[in-house]
């Protein structure tokens, strides 16, 4: 008897052993399965042996983006991005996972999804070597596939051999990191940050590129002068408006205005924008710390944050994630729902509203000096550059000027 409850008590031991063993550390290799047979890959990294101290990292270039948390239960895997209300539920077999992309709460699609542990390539080399290194600058047009108006574009392409790196900018921002391969004449590109994957593909031919991503299709030809519309003329204040102000409440419910002793005879940097739009994260990762080290010169940030639903204990959720995420200090307050006509309703004051995210510039007095529509992020190399120092440069006019 006794000799049967040990042995029981050992084969139970081993199964709930087993059963906690955590997923193992290092690269992995994800692919989304499409219903219509695509499969988009993507690359992460999970770091630490233990679920409640481990970090995972979405690889995309030279890019690691961290998902907000990984949770265990049992022989199933959870990873959370707050940012898109989504999730990875994933079931653990070894060195493998399955499972689906979906939200949070379970409303919606869900996206299939498999992974395999020490694959670190992205697409699959099929051996042929690329016909032509498509390095440059392009001017792209998207057309849409329900006959809508076509999208000019700027492609910024850099390859390596047969790897390739990308992204396209646009008057409302850019597609951030986009990481893929060139084979032969074909060419695919994908990112995955925790929104909806990305997937590019296409053919060169003749210098053109021609391709598809998702359901639209494009077109690009390279010009080293390729440009989009004047980001600072885009957006601006209609005749007869000077200043710009709102009564907004924060994550806490307590209104704000511009006309608060806070911001009295301060520059005030007011970006208009959501805490789930990819492009406005690229912008906190690079005003958040700006803040901090430039919040005493005589500068605030005021960060109106437009999300996709009103209730109020989902707003405090959302922009308090947002506020940890990138180590906010400054000013954050809700605008109301994600929606470029209820924005333009809201502020009357502008002409028309493109893009979150879009920054408005403000000097002491109170009186809209540039507005700055859309983000170039640093997947835009010198773009994001020239951003920084137009930025800076702009801030510190405006810090001279007497009230």
């Amino acid at each position: 008897m006794k000799r049967t409850f040990l042995f029981l008590l050992s084969v139970f031991s081993f199964t709930v052993l087993r059963a906690q063993t955590f997923v193992a550390a290092g690269p992995w290799r994800g692919v989304f399965h499409q219903t219509s047979g695509t499969e988009i890959p993507f690359n992460f990294e999970i770091q630490g042996t233990n679920a409640k101290t481990a970090k995972l990292f979405l690889i995309n270039g030279p890019e690691h983006f961290p998902a907000s948390s990984i949770t265990q239960k049992a022989d199933s895997l959870y990873i959370a991005f707050d940012q898109f209300d989504n999730e990875l539920a994933l079931k653990i077999a070894d060195k493998e996972l399955s499972g689906v992309l979906r939200k949070k709460d379970h409303s919606g699609r869900t996206l299939p999804v498999s992974a395999k542990w020490g694959e670190t390539f992205r697409f699959a080399d099929d051996g042929k070597k690329p016909d032509v290194d498509i390095s440059g600058k392009y001017d792209v047009i998207f057309e849409s596939p329900k006959g809508g108006e076509s999208v000019k574009k700027v492609g910024l392409f850099r390859q390596q051999g047969n790897k390739l790196y990308a992204t396209f900018l646009s008057i409302s921002g850019d597609s951030r990191y986009l990481e893929g391969i060139v084979q032969g004449d074909k060419f695919y590109l994908s990112s995955f940050i925790g929104g909806g994957p990305s997937y590019y593909s296409g053919t060169i031919s003749n210098g053109q590129i021609t391709g598809t991503a998702g359901n639209a299709t494009f077109t690009a030809n390279k010009n080293p002068d390729a440009a989009l519309p004047d980001p600072y003329k885009l957006t601006y204040l209609k005749e007869g408006y000077q200043s710009f102000d709102f009564s907004l409440p924060d994550a806490d419910g307590n209104k704000v205005s511009l006309k608060d002793d806070k911001f009295k005879n301060k520059v005030v940097i007011l970006t208009i924008g959501g805490t789930w739009c990819p492009n406005c994260m690229d912008e906190a990762s690079f005003v958040a710390p700006w803040y901090w080290k430039n919040k005493n010169r005589g500068v605030e940030v005021v960060g109106v944050q437009f999300e996709r639903k009103s209730d109020p204990s989902y707003v405090k959720n959302a922009m308090e994630n947002f506020k940890r995420r990138f180590d906010i200090g400054y000013t954050e307050v809700f605008g109301g729902l994600a929606d470029k006509k209820a924005v333009a309703e809201s502020f009357p004051a502008l002409n028309t509203f493109l893009s979150f995210p879009t920054i408005l510039f403000i000097d002491k007095n109170g009186k809209v000096d540039k507005i700055y529509t859309g983000f170039t992020g640093p997947a835009t190399g010198e773009y994001y550059t020239q951003f920084i120092k137009e930025f800076n440069e702009e801030v510190d006019k405006l810090l001279k000027e007497k009230v």
